[in-house]
């Protein structure tokens, strides 16, 4: 845990933002969930341990961490719907968006992510 104070505030603001942001991408495809909540997570282990906790032993936000930290692998039917609903709200936004640059870099962004998705472990069916 951080002992100086202004840099454990800043750690607990970047981390409820995260909590947030995570909240809102189980919502919308655009943002991503987990890294968000990790993000979060690795915020308060170093400012506040009672926020970690609550955290990681929320009923709806706590899977999302854990199952990860666990290493445990993700269910083929999860990486399917999230790289195409990733890879659908992307080509909608490219198709909005005039701008070159912007469009490049929601499709590299979008090729990178569905690069990590891949290389983590897949659930198999026992």
């Amino acid at each position: 845990m951080s002992r100086h104070r202004v840099v454990r505030l800043l750690l607990v603001a970047v981390g409820w933002l995260s909590v947030v942001l995570g909240v809102i991408g189980i919502f919308l495809p655009v943002l991503p969930t987990t890294p968000f909540l990790l993000l979060a997570a690795a915020c308060f282990v170093r400012s506040s341990p009672r926020f970690y906790h609550w955290l990681v032993t929320h009923k709806h936000l706590g899977p999302w961490i854990r199952e990860y930290l666990d290493g445990n692998a993700i269910p083929l039917k999860g990486k399917v719907y999230a790289i195409g609903l990733m890879w659908l709200s992307i080509g909608f936004s490219c198709w909005l968006v005039p701008l070159p640059w912007a469009r490049g870099f929601m499709l590299v962004s979008a090729v990178c992510v569905t690069i990590y998705i891949l290389r983590q472990k897949t659930l198999r069916k026992a």
